[in-house]
């Protein structure tokens, strides 16, 4: 009982110091979002993916539950966060610009400074797993586990880089959202609407495949522009009603007339997904998302008011490219010792009833725990690297790892 009373008094002295260190001027209600859709990354491949293990071999290979359960599919609806995400990014940049210009810092340093910020730690993970990759086949772990890891770390990694392509294009929709406010974002949406009519209606068959590809930009860039006009003040409640209504009964009407998947991730086997590139379903739940979070950023802020909620907000945004970058190499850490027992429910066994589910939900502590461990040494990527030798060799050790991704995928 006195070590639990212990806990808790370091824990309420720990929030109120990092309460008051925090700048009146700061937004709560911004990190909060943002808070709230890097754990949901983490969450969502926790839950939504899993492993089977061959029999004869040992070799693990990825699997999802949505294959099987498809029930689960509304699952993603909540752990598909990147509509938040990505509003919270063009606001956070297009402030981020504001404030660099008024000190004199010209767009191409911002940038330069942004790109450096998400570059790091992505060169470290790849670095890291260059390292891995020869010494997990030294120590005997079959090369199609490997193949596996390697994808599983890949697979988040690839958003960094349509995130720096949305930062570069950040005075753009600056601009744009200046002359055109929140509707700077409907040209967007409306390129994505002609696309998937293009790729599922009646002529899809004469409809070249790479057409979907033209959906990568304008389909993540939707949230972002919307993010952008926030910051500005040129999207307000009126606005934030609208895209809550809108991109609910949008949702609603692509699911039940018009038949898109009720997955906003990839289901294997799927003829269709909503994800590689971006399906209007994904905007209509952006929109959907980024309206919840305009109208109720005022109540979050002030729920964040209280020391002991804003303490993990903090501590998530510090470790925002830790989480992102390490949390699948935490899953494939736990999976990977499993793979030498016969089954693991939850963990090696094939995700295809709710008792897999239940099991799984048990791993998610292992998994965090993991994860935190890994941080613990992970973090060191993100700041400033000590010498030229260590950039060298981390660029050297990146560059070997993306070749072998590149093979893999």
């Amino acid at each position: 009982m006195r070590s639990d009373l212990l806990r808790s008094d370091l824990l309420r002295r720990a929030a109120a110091t990092v309460d008051a260190r925090t700048p009146a001027g700061r937004d709560r209600a911004l990190d909060g979002l943002r808070a709230l859709a890097l754990l949901a990354v983490p969450t969502g491949h926790w839950l939504l993916g899993g492993f089977t293990r061959s029999a004869g071999d040992g070799v693990l290979h990825n699997a999802s539950p949505l294959g099987a359960l498809g029930f689960l599919a509304p699952l993603s609806w909540v752990l598909q966060l990147l509509g938040l995400f990505f509003l919270v990014g063009g606001h956070a940049a297009a402030k981020s610009l504001a404030r660099a210009r008024e000190r004199g810092t010209g767009t191409a340093g911002w940038l330069r400074g942004r790109a450096v910020r998400l570059l790091r730690p992505v060169l470290g993970v790849a670095a890291v797993w260059a390292v891995l990759i020869p010494v997990l086949r030294l120590a005997g772990v079959p090369e199609g586990t490997v193949r596996t890891g390697a994808v599983l770390v890949v697979q988040p990694l690839w958003y960094i880089g349509i995130y720096l392509v949305l930062t570069a294009l950040t005075p753009y929709c600056v601009a744009a959202g200046r002359r055109l406010g929140g509707w700077a974002a409907a040209p967007l949406l409306g390129t994505v609407a002609v696309v998937d009519l293009l790729r599922y209606g009646p002529w899809a068959g004469s409809v070249p495949s790479w057409l979907a590809l033209v959906n990568l930009l304008p389909g993540w860039l939707f949230a972002y522009q919307l993010g952008v006009g926030w910051a500005q003040g040129r999207i307000g409640r009126a606005g934030g009603r609208l895209l809550l209504l809108g991109g609910a009964a949008l949702f609603a009407v692509l699911l039940a007339v018009f038949h898109y998947p009720a997955s906003m991730v990839g289901v294997p086997g799927a003829a269709r997904t909503n994800s590689h590139p971006p399906s209007l379903l994904v905007l209509a739940l952006a929109a959907t998302q980024c309206g919840a979070a305009i109208l109720l950023r005022g109540r979050l802020a002030r729920l964040l008011r209280r020391p002991v909620l804003w303490l993990p907000v903090v501590l998530v945004n510090l470790s925002a490219m830790t989480i992102f970058c390490w949390h699948q190499t935490a899953m494939f850490a736990v999976a990977l010792p499993a793979s030498a027992l016969a089954a693991v429910p939850g963990l090696t066994t094939e995700p295809g009833s709710l008792g897999w589910v239940l099991a799984r939900l048990a791993w998610l502590p292992v998994f965090a725990l993991v994860l935190v461990a890994i941080g613990r040494h992970a973090r060191r990527f993100d700041g400033p690297w000590p010498s030229r030798l260590w950039r060298a060799a981390a660029g050297a050790g990146a560059a070997a790892f993306t070749v072998y991704a590149l093979g893999v995928l």
